[in-house]
């Protein structure tokens, strides 16, 4: 997949486990890992705007594009 997840290297920056994140922005732990291992067809904007306010943090630092 052209598209990778970078959310396990912006957890450990701020040294944040997935349970804790998933309750700070209103989503189960299972939707979060789905996210986090690049099998999620979508991300809400929301979502993604949640995750990025909580890790103070942009989407470019969570998601890459990259050819092949």
């Amino acid at each position: 997949m052209p598209i990778t997840i970078n959310l396990d290297k912006i957890l450990e920056k701020n040294d944040m486990k997935s349970t804790e994140l998933a309750g700070k922005i209103g989503i189960t732990t299972a939707n979060l890992s789905i996210l986090k291992t690049g099998k999620a067809k979508a991300v809400r904007f929301s979502t993604l705007e949640a995750i990025c306010e909580v890790l103070n943090c942009q989407p470019r630092d969570i998601l890459k594009y990259s050819r092949n």
